[in-house]
């Protein structure tokens, strides 16, 4: 069976997981943090550990595997950066949001899944597939962007308690929007959301790993991927 390195690069670390067990490791991230400070630390970080692949989620647009733009919270040159030359094995990367999402699927017909954390991260889920979303960016009030308003920027100038408030009323719109049988919640500040209405689920960051390995899955008939990164 093919061992995974599954990499999950975020605002501020860079978390690295082997396998459900072993203890992850991790290091700071930031703006100033570019592909080969990046590669450098990764490659230090697991060198005792063996394997196989590489699974990446990456916080910008990601195309066809490709990473389109550079991010808004770590350093320059990521565009189109090619994870599998610079490491020395087989790597596919997808937005982090769609990482987090693809391990958070339990076979809900339709699933959101929302990141609170740096920004906010978002994707759509169904059977087979995985549609990766860029909602931080939706305009929303007073000339501001949704992700100013449910991301940290947003938590440290509203306060814990106007902050839940605010975020729950978006979270029950997108819901709506996205005709979601379910939301999951994930991101470091999602468990500051003390009372969860009914269809949502709090998510872990530890779901990461098992989106990593999914990415990988194949068919047994056709031998191609079994899920489909829209």
């Amino acid at each position: 069976m093919r061992k995974i390195l599954v990499i999950d690069v975020g605002g501020s670390n860079v978390k690295m997981m082997i396998s459900a067990r072993e203890k992850r490791r991790k290091f700071p991230s930031g703006l100033k943090l570019g592909p080969a400070e990046a590669v450098k630390q990764i490659t230090e970080a697991t060198s005792d550990w063996s394997f196989d692949a590489i699974a990446i989620g990456f916080p910008a647009p990601v195309r066809d595997g490709k990473i389109m733009t550079d991010p808004k919270h770590l350093g320059k040159g990521w565009t189109g950066f090619d994870f599998a030359k610079a490491l020395g094995k087989p790597a596919r990367v997808v937005n982090d949001a769609s990482l987090q999402a693809l391990g958070s699927y339990h076979g809900e017909r339709r699933m959101l899944f929302l990141g609170l954390g740096t920004g906010l991260g978002s994707a759509l889920v169904w059977k087979n597939h995985v549609l990766p979303l860029e909602l931080g960016d939706l305009p929303y009030q007073d000339d501001f962007i949704i992700e100013d308003w449910l991301g940290e920027e947003g938590l440290e100038s509203l306060g814990k308690k106007e902050w839940q408030r605010e975020t729950l009323h978006a979270l029950a719109h997108l819901k709506s929007a996205f005709i979601a049988d379910h939301v999951v919640l994930g991101g470091g500040n999602a468990k500051l959301i003390e009372k969860l209405p009914d269809g949502f689920e709090l998510g872990h960051n530890r779901n990461a790993y098992p989106g990593g390995v999914r990415l990988w899955e194949t068919d047994p008939e056709t031998k191609r991927p079994r899920w489909r990164i829209m």
